[in-house]
């Protein structure tokens, strides 16, 4: 991370901007407090919509694969629960 003042900011923005696309927090300061952080900006993202799409597509099948126990009203779902305990 570096800290700069406005002016000095002003003088080598380039030189900063090239910091921060190497990776570099760089923080700019007015009388000592910081009053801008520039941080690079995520080029790829966490996860693909490829690997979302598959995630929702397993997560359908589970649900669709989960049948209850007894039966699927909530009156039965409620015997079931108190005859198994």
């Amino acid at each position: 991370m570096q800290s700069v003042g406005i002016y000095e900011a002003k003088s080598r923005f380039s030189a900063l901007i090239e910091l921060v696309e190497q990776g570099e927090e760089v923080r700019i300061t007015r009388h000592g407090k910081e009053v801008v952080r520039m941080l690079p900006v995520r080029r790829r993202p966490v996860i693909s919509d490829e690997q979302i799409a598959r995630e929702l597509g397993q997560m359908d099948a589970l649900h669709a694969s989960i049948q209850p126990a007894g039966s699927s009203t909530v009156d039965g779902l409620r015997h079931t629960g108190r005859s198994t305990a």
